[in-house]
């Protein structure tokens, strides 16, 4: 039997199980699911829109029977290629896994299905006074599942913690088809392994999520945003440490002056020429406790040699000024057609040493490169801006990303705070993680997914077994 009646055959088996009317061969359908926020292409030889976790379960008892790769995707808005089936095969499409099903509210958990929107569940939490706190940039349009797969943060994380701070337990298909649930929907739990957290940030290689329960908690009922200009990087990192020794703001973030520049004209309030960089700081709580907590930041702010410092006096200007952030990674496009984006952390303290270096990095490749992101908790985003098409620039860029790499390690860093390893890290792994380590990891895929079914060319670099 030859690969495209082999494919064929397979296919037919899929409409089988989900509804011809949940499958899509098509070349133009296929090539909806081939990307993500990378940039790159995989071609997968089908799409699939299960609808239950029974659906999914015969989709995998299949898969490990004619051994094809399954991808899970959610929105496709990954920036490390966690989505993208690399070695072809099926694509899950999840977004038919849509539910709500439970909100407790006594007991402040959600119990929802991994389609669901992150912003939809915020939106849907919202009139009962209860909270989802973990807020990724893309929170309009990602899917809770795919934040459970690469364990998204967000600016809220300083104060609230990660993804995996609020997963209490699982559903999961297995590789082999298996259903199994994991954690409980109580506050407290330590019976057996903590299977949810090794589920939590995996990238779809060691099972399917269909049922996740989530902790909540009650929603803060006021907020104030202060946006604080800067004469250098030094100044706005050191008072970064200076704040958190005093406060515990909902988030603390920073832009460097060229992501300034790209945003400056969606700013609710005017800059200063000088300004070299900004902190968005906001403070949340009850209202008493916000007026206080502002109050403290500006007095703090007052006695410091700040250029300026401004509190949006209302919703609307702090909305723009989270619009404002949000809008620095589209925006970067201005500067080169392609961009190289990685979250690396770093020890709060060496923000000013990497932000220098991503400096010299500009100048000696040629390439615009600029850094924003999560200065309460160090990790930052690193934009390395090209145009592919040059060949030149290409291979600067991905030196410099190397360059990146290797330095965030001398800085006791990490390589990814909320993107994942994919298959643009993967080949970084062993410069942050030792061979012994790297084989048990790979060890616990195996004994996952023995045939290396579940999301192949992930996480763990190729030419290594």
């Amino acid at each position: 039997m030859d690969r495209d009646e082999k494919r064929k055959i397979i296919t037919e088996k899929l409409a089988e199980i989900v509804g011809r009317e949940h499958i899509a061969t098509s070349r133009e359908e296929l090539l909806s699911y081939s990307y993500d926020g990378t940039g790159q292409e995989f071609l997968p030889e089908a799409v699939a829109f299960p609808g239950s976790t029974d659906e999914i379960s015969r989709i995998m008892v299949l898969a490990d029977q004619e051994k094809f790769p399954v991808v899970v995707r959610g929105a496709g808005s990954g920036m490390t290629g966690g989505s993208l089936p690399v070695k072809g095969g099926l694509v899950l499409a999840m977004s038919r896994f849509k539910r709500i099903i439970e909100i407790d509210q006594a007991n402040q958990i959600a119990i929802v299905e991994p389609g669901v929107i992150n912003g939809h569940l915020r939106d849907v939490l919202k009139p009962m006074g209860l909270f989802y706190p973990p807020d990724p940039a893309s929170l309009n349009f990602c899917t809770l599942g795919g934040n459970i797969a690469e364990c998204a943060g967000g600016p809220s994380a300083v104060k609230y913690g990660v993804t995996r701070d609020y997963v209490l337990g699982l559903e999961v298909v297995l590789a082999d088809g298996r259903v199994i649930e994991t954690g409980c929907r109580t506050a407290k739990g330590v019976v057996g392994y903590d299977l949810t957290r090794l589920f939590v940030g995996s990238e779809g290689t060691l099972g399917i999520i269909t049922r996740i329960i989530m902790k909540l908690l009650p929603l803060p009922t006021a907020a104030i945003t202060f946006l604080v200009c800067c004469r250098s990087m030094p100044q706005a990192t050191g008072l970064v440490r200076l704040i958190l020794e005093q406060l515990q703001p909902r988030t603390l973030e920073f832009m460097d002056k060229t992501a300034i520049a790209l945003v400056k004209n969606r700013l609710p309030f005017a800059l200063s020429a000088e300004t070299a960089a900004i902190l968005l700081i906001e403070v949340d709580g009850s209202p008493v406790s916000v007026k206080n907590q502002a109050a403290q930041l500006a007095d703090f702010l007052d006695r410091q040699d700040v250029l300026s410092y401004q509190r949006a006096d209302n919703r609307t200007e702090a909305d723009l000024l989270w619009q404002a952030r949000r809008a620095v990674s589209p925006a970067a496009f201005a500067l080169r057609p392609d961009k190289i984006s990685e979250d690396v952390v770093v020890p709060r303290s060496k923000i000013p040493e990497l932000v220098t270096f991503t400096e010299e990095l500009a100048r000696k490749h040629n390439l615009p490169v600029f850094t924003f992101g999560h200065a309460g908790d160090g990790n930052i985003h690193v934009n390395i801006m090209l145009d592919k098409k040059n060949k030149d620039e290409l291979e600067q860029a991905e030196e410099a990303k190397k360059a990146l790499f290797r330095e965030v390690i001398r800085l006791s860093g990490t390589l990814s705070g909320e993107h994942g390893i994919g298959n643009t890290k993967s080949r970084f792994l062993p410069l942050e993680l030792g061979s012994e380590t790297i084989k048990l990891m790979r060890q616990i895929k195996k004994l996952f997914d023995p045939h290396d079914i579940l999301n192949p060319g992930k996480i763990f670099p190729e030419d290594q077994s």
